[in-house]
């Protein structure tokens, strides 16, 4: 869809100048005939607002769960993406359908105007419509689409609340930690180096770490924000560097069997849809490999790929890699033996739906307690340190 700036005339010869949105100029002139309206010159013009930007996973969706439904009960493609262009839920939707319907009233396919927007429809999304296509069976491939589509959103909601909560926790307990050294340590240290007499270890360590947090504050609180951007900076310039990062990812206590599962939960279900749709196993572990965002099971899945290339079932060549789980390669292992491989693709990915939640809620309960002790350990220590002088002195008070 671009918008045009155009000059037209009426049948009393009285010129219009306007904007309005058209496929082309024949579109354009078309839409000016039904104002009575002879097009005298036009030319488009360049906005934003009309430019085809990357939709939002539910954008998505909801555009493939309506044509969907619409394919089922029979409606022509193009007349489908005429009624969502002229009442779209988003300006997006409406440049999307326009584009799409120009490209299809052209002789495009649809999996072929699908891939002619290559930042709105991932490969495999294009690839699966083509399957369908060929198959017969559009709708049913749209719905398995738009079913893992919204089972991925879950599992990226699933994720952010994961690392959010750790986050939070983090940012509480250092704001607090801040706070106790520099404003309220201070004092309470300032009364008891008053109070003379020797100072123990403890406090003279505390006052080290309160003064240095006094002193030192613009260094100390921007450094975990400043180490973390440069790892993520890191990480996109230099391979090993990245790779380490995503071993390490995998490898953190209780958060990074979590991720693992997340990630291997994706993989089965791609797989699965894929194989459902009649798309070959190898290809299928191609677009596995290629959504995986972790370079160690990528490396998995490619050897993996290599193995079955070279004849090997695939349970055997899964189960050659060990970041497999035992589970994952019975399940896959009985797929192959009883002919249901969809099924037991299927099967996984609900497997680790359910031990996703089991292991999140775990981690949270996990958290509260264990902040309530690293605060507890933070004021026990201030309090060690400040008491204890402090008793010293009235020991000796009394002693006197």
């Amino acid at each position: 869809m671009t918008l045009y700036r155009y000059r037209a005339v009426d049948a009393a010869g009285q010129i219009t100048k306007g904007e309005t949105d058209a496929l082309n100029e024949q579109d354009l002139e078309a839409q000016l005939g039904k104002n009575r309206l002879d097009l005298i010159r036009s030319h488009p013009v360049k906005d934003r607002a009309h430019t085809l930007h990357k939709l939002a996973r539910r954008d998505l969706m909801q555009f493939l769960f309506q044509v969907e439904m619409l394919l089922r009960a029979g409606v022509p493609i193009q007349a489908i993406l005429a009624d969502l262009r002229d009442s779209p839920d988003t300006p997006q939707i409406k440049i999307l359908c326009a584009n799409l319907y120009e490209k299809i009233d052209s002789g495009s396919t649809i999996s072929e105007a699908f891939a002619a927007n290559p930042g709105i429809f991932p490969d495999l999304v294009v690839n699966l419509v083509r399957a369908g296509e060929a198959a017969g069976q559009l709708p049913d491939v749209l719905k398995e689409i738009v079913e893992s589509l919204k089972w991925q959103d879950e599992l990226v909601a699933k994720t952010r609340q994961l690392l959010t909560y750790p986050a939070f926790v983090t940012v509480v307990v250092g704001g607090v930690v801040i706070f106790l050294m520099t404003y309220l340590v201070p004092q309470i240290v300032g009364f008891v180096a008053n109070m003379g007499g020797t100072i123990p270890l403890q406090t003279k360590l505390l006052i080290w770490v309160s003064n240095a947090f006094v002193k030192y504050w613009w260094i100390i609180v921007p450094a975990p924000f400043i180490l973390l951007f440069s790892a993520l900076l890191l990480s996109k310039m230099n391979h090993r560097f990245r790779r380490m990062m995503h071993a390490a990812q995998l490898r953190l206590p209780y958060v990074g069997t979590i991720i693992k599962k997340i990630i291997l939960a994706r993989v089965s279900d791609t797989l699965g849809l894929t194989y459902r749709t009649g798309i070959p196993v190898l290809d299928g572990l191609v677009y596995c490999s290629n959504i995986t965002g972790n370079m160690i099971v990528k490396e998995a899945i490619d050897l993996a790929h290599i193995d079955i290339a070279n004849g090997a079932p695939i349970s055997r060549a899964f189960a050659a890699q060990k970041i497999f789980p035992l589970l994952v390669i019975r399940m896959i292992r009985v797929g192959e033996d009883t002919g249901d491989l969809a099924g037991s693709l299927k099967n996984i990915s609900y497997f680790y739906n359910r031990d996703i939640n089991d292991s999140i809620a775990r981690v949270q309960a996990l958290i509260e307690p264990t902040l309530t002790i690293v605060l507890g350990i933070i004021l026990g220590w201030i309090m060690l340190a400040v008491l204890g002088p402090i008793y010293d002195t009235i020991s000796k008070l009394r002693l006197t």
